[in-house]
């Protein structure tokens, strides 16, 4: 990679406020203390290494989670600044961990050509926020150290040797008295590394997880950069040409694009900016959508596969089954809110489809059999989006007239104020009809459904409107579905999954999933869709309350305590629940649907990627790499019901 070629130095590192506030209100500074928070410190420091990364300098990158949940992040960039910072009068480095707003990021004349990480918040954030941090650094012909507790210096930076090597080391402890969990999670670390190396092309990031007896470690260096990255997301997906659509253009913006068109019918692009991902696209996506929608409507054209008189194919119709990924670097990004999540830079859009304009094009004529076959799939498309549009129409027509309209076997609620409204989407009947009895009437409403629905991931969205299992839900909910979804018009603040503890309930449960993560995402990432956690086990006995158990470890809890009380296990009858329907409405109520008793868990989006990935395994047309998820994750299995 070049290196940007500029000093970096005390002068560089600019000072704008103080630490004070971050351990009084954590969450505007990380988003929040919970285990996503905890990761968020992680990413900060390995952030910073990757800056140095794309500036041309660090190579390696090494995190370890130790012993104890302690962190250590090793880079061979340059090492931070070690001399004295013309304003503070104290160690660049030393300035860079207790200075908020602090780095080597700010402004033209900065130590870095692009950067992510949070406005140069991190490390004096991540040093505020640990019970401990002990950073040493590799410049300048020596090894230099510092220590600080909870944010404040207990040792300044000292010399403690000499070294002919460059870079920083960091370890620290976050603060149990801030954070809700101080277990990493492996997986979500391996996840966000694979990312940043497929990102950044040739960075070596390895993770090694030394908490237990045999070390767990995942080691990433894509070569191929943004081709390895989609040929990743695309693993387990039939594709329609085999070697990704690859563009790039060096110079101010940097640019990377890479395409690959699959059998699919959902679209998955993901943009980046300085390796942020940005979830809710921005300018570099707008000019991308328009150039694709513009340079295959334009072969299509000149090559007959559109006469004339046709339409022309829409942007949905051409982004069907594509793969895409986008990354673009600005040296002063500027974003959309405070959590980077849309990249504002109106510049940004017109560099993005000029170059897409140009190299899309001149692919398209160099490789006529992989254009012919992806626009044989936009024809095709177009074609299914004109029956969906005459379904949508009929859906819309139902879902603006009054409740007369609505699932004949919804049993709606009192309540029309969504904020406090929930629907109850059941398995069967039986269970629906003891949902319906022991419900709160005021703002619980109860949609049965019966028999095995449509599994969206293989069917295009022609067949989806209308389909006689969703569209009873659709209809519920009243926000419309794919693009025209509206959250604002949701009917309901939660949408519950009610099904059967056991492999159908387990089925029934994925496919509404997969439902709405690929025609209703906005509902999953606004967090308006729950699961219900009816009990497992009933332990009864004449002359004690019922006892309701909605896990194994429950159920051994429940016997210890009962034990203590001189109740022995024989004397007691265990039920095994094995459906909602063998419930009779009070003890569905009290169990599974009472606000102050039930268990919901909501479901949550923090890794679309990841969760492309889980539907099509599941729910795709790939047989193989199912069976093999099946073989890896059998003896994880609890409670199997054949």
């Amino acid at each position: 990679m070049e290196k940007f070629n500029h000093e970096y130095n005390a002068d560089q590192i600019q000072v704008l406020e103080g630490l004070e506030a971050v351990r009084k209100r954590p969450g505007m500074y990380i988003g929040s203390v919970s285990i996503r928070g905890l990761h968020h410190l992680v990413y900060e420091i390995v952030d910073n290494a990757v800056d140095e990364a794309l500036a041309g300098y660090c190579k390696n990158i090494h995190v370890t989670i130790e012993p104890g949940n302690i962190i250590k992040v090793e880079d061979d960039g340059r090492g931070i600044p070690v001399d004295i910072h013309p304003k503070t009068k104290i160690s660049a480095a030393e300035t860079v961990y207790t200075k908020l707003h602090a780095g080597g990021k700010f402004g033209g004349d900065s130590g870095y050509k692009v950067s992510g990480g949070l406005h140069g918040v991190g490390a004096s954030v991540v040093n505020a926020l640990s019970e401990w941090t002990e950073v040493t650094i590799q410049r300048d012909g020596g090894i230099f150290q510092m220590k600080f507790e909870r944010g404040k210096v207990v040792e300044s930076l000292t010399k403690i040797g000499d070294s002919d090597k460059t870079g920083t080391t960091v370890r620290f402890l976050a603060d149990d008295t801030i954070f809700e969990t101080l277990q990493y999670e492996f997986e979500v670390l391996e996840n966000r590394f694979r990312e940043m190396a497929f990102l950044t092309k040739g960075l070596h990031i390895t993770l090694q997880d030394t908490r237990e007896e045999t070390p767990k470690t995942a080691d990433f260096c894509f070569e191929g950069g943004l081709i390895s990255f989609v040929e990743y997301l695309n693993k387990n997906k039939e594709k329609l040409h085999p070697t990704p659509i690859y563009m790039e253009k060096d110079g101010d913006f940097p640019i990377e694009i890479a395409i690959q068109y699959t059998t699919a019918y959902s679209e998955n692009i993901y943009t980046f900016v300085n390796n942020i991902n940005t979830v809710e696209g921005g300018t570099h996506l707008e000019g991308f959508k328009r150039s694709l929608t513009k340079v295959f409507n334009d072969y299509a054209k000149a090559h007959n596969i559109l006469k004339e008189k046709d339409n022309n194919l829409t942007g949905d119709d051409i982004r069907e089954g594509i793969t895409a990924v986008i990354s673009v670097k600005v040296k002063e990004p500027q974003f959309e809110g405070q959590t980077k999540t849309k990249l504002g830079n109106s510049e940004v859009a017109g560099i993005v489809q000029s170059l897409m304009n140009e190299k899309l094009a001149e692919f398209l004529e160099e490789n006529p059999n992989v254009a012919k076959g992806v626009l044989d799939k936009c024809v095709s498309a177009a074609k299914a989006r004109e029956a969906a549009r005459k379904a949508r129409e009929l859906v819309r027509r139902k879902s603006a007239l009054e409740t007369t309209t609505l699932p004949g076997k919804l049993a709606d609620c009192s309540s029309k104020n969504p904020e406090e409204c929930e629907v109850y989407i059941v398995e069967g009947d039986s269970a629906g009809g003891s949902a319906k009895q022991g419900r709160d009437r005021r703002y619980q409403a109860i949609l049965p459904l019966w028999g095995k629905m449509l599994n969206v991931e293989k069917a295009r969205a022609d067949k989806i409107y209308g389909n006689d299992k969703l569209n009873p839900v659709i209809i519920a909910v009243g926000a419309g579905i794919g693009p025209d979804f509206d959250i604002t018009k949701i009917r309901y603040g939660k949408v519950i999954i009610m099904a059967d503890a056991d492999v159908d309930g387990a089925h029934i449960r994925t496919l509404l999933l997969t439902f709405f993560f690929r025609y209703m995402r906005p509902l999953i990432e606004n967090g308006n869709v729950y699961l219900a956690q009816p009990p497992l086990y009933k332990l009864s006995k004449k002359g004690i309350e019922d006892i309701y158990c909605y896990t194994n470890d429950d159920l051994q809890k429940a016997y210890k305590d009962l034990e203590e009380k001189g109740i022995q296990r024989e004397q007691l009858n265990l039920q095994r629940y094995k459906g909602l329907g063998e419930m009779n409405p009070d003890q569905l109520w009290e169990t599974t649907m009472n606000p102050e008793n039930r268990i919901l868990v909501k479901v949550t989006m923090d890794d679309a990627i990841k969760a492309d990935e889980i539907f099509t395994l599941l729910m795709g047309d790939d047989v193989e790499p199912r069976r093999e998820f099946i073989q890896a994750n059998a003896k994880y299995v609890q409670n199997l019901d054949i």
